[in-house]
């Protein structure tokens, strides 16, 4: 799903589908009424968000690994695995394919192991069994069933909560204090341009930003093309690196391309004598032996002081691995 133009303000088509979104937002808080979180026997961390659309939690996941295998311990990923067809198994990139564990498993898997199931508490003890000490979840704030020992909240700087108002009328995923209320820190990616800090009160808030890595162009025509949250957000990073495109094309968020779109695609960029740049994200869902045909701009998270959420990250597992018992399983009282 693309992101609404609506959801930038209170207007007509907001208004209208607001007594919708107050139906999903309590529906959101029915289901942790209802079922009880689940521990495992490691600690937790949650890269979630309270908003819908692309706000950079899988890069920060991927980033959040890094700095734990830097200090020596051994994370898996835990993901939903949405839009594939497997359903518990340990992600294998030289064998799976986008279809089969979802997109951004593929690319969470570049950094970890990744345990992909819709039920993320037997996606957890799965992980632990093959071996992880700390498990990152990418996304999965709003889902009950396993408990999270530390959640940060990934915001877009630039489109901060939007309306304010829950799903469909704006892009809030539940109530934003409540969801406040679950959470133990924040990360902003990008400028803060509708004082989010503000609005966090007493979390703590880390910052950073994305940095992309553009390919080596053979051409100066460029088409670019993504299916993310918020396409524009690509569009600008590769204007950023002087690369303006000549044609653009959305597709819907975790789309699965056709051979015949692909084809339509190549065709348009033959005829343009131009060349296909897209996401790493929408690159791994294109059939390997078409992936030579496109170009990918990478992209990363990074840290405005990294050092000061590596410590806050070291310390809270370190706490926590003071107070869990091995081999505890137990619910949450």
């Amino acid at each position: 799903m693309k992101t609404p133009g609506y959801w930038k303000n209170k207007g007509f088509y907001a208004r209208l589908l607001l007594p919708v979104g107050m139906l999903y937002s309590a529906a959101t808080a029915f289901r942790f009424k209802l079922k009880q979180p689940r521990k495992v026997p490691v600690p937790v961390i949650c890269i979630g968000n309270l908003t819908a659309g692309g706000t950079g939690k899988t890069p920060t996941a991927a980033e959040i690994a890094n700095l734990l295998k830097k200090g020596g311990y051994k994370p898996a990923f835990v993901s939903r695995g949405y839009g594939g067809s497997l359903c518990g198994v340990t992600v294998d990139p030289q064998k799976h394919t986008a279809g089969e564990v979802g997109d951004e498993p593929l690319l969470l898997a570049r950094e970890a192991p990744v345990s992909i199931n819709p039920d993320r508490f037997s996606a957890a003890q799965k992980a632990v069994k093959n071996g992880a000490d700390v498990l990152i979840m990418d996304d999965g704030f709003q889902n009950p069933g396993l408990y999270k020992d530390l959640s940060f909240l990934i915001f877009d700087g630039a489109a901060g909560i939007g309306n304010g108002w829950p799903v469909p009328a704006g892009p809030l995923r539940e109530n934003f204090a409540a969801g406040l209320k679950r959470a133990q820190a924040a990360v902003i990616i990008g400028e803060d341009r509708s004082n989010l800090i503000g609005r966090l009160k007493e979390l703590p808030v880390f910052k950073a930003k994305i940095v992309s890595e553009p390919p080596t162009l053979t051409s100066d025509k460029v088409i670019a093309f993504a299916g993310i949250g918020r396409p524009e957000k690509f569009y600008d990073s590769l204007r950023e690196h002087g690369i303006e495109p000549i044609k653009t094309f959305d597709f819907p968020d975790h789309h699965f391309y056709d051979r015949q779109e692909l084809e339509n695609l190549l065709r348009q960029a033959q005829a343009e004598k131009a060349e296909l740049i897209t996401t790493a994200k929408d690159f791994v869902k294109i059939p390997s032996q078409m992936q030579p045909h496109f170009k990918v701009l990478e992209i990363k998270i990074k840290w405005e002081d990294e050092d000061l959420l590596r410590q806050f990250i070291y310390e809270r597992i370190r706490s926590l691995q003071k107070d869990v018992l091995p081999g505890s399983t137990t619910k949450t009282e």
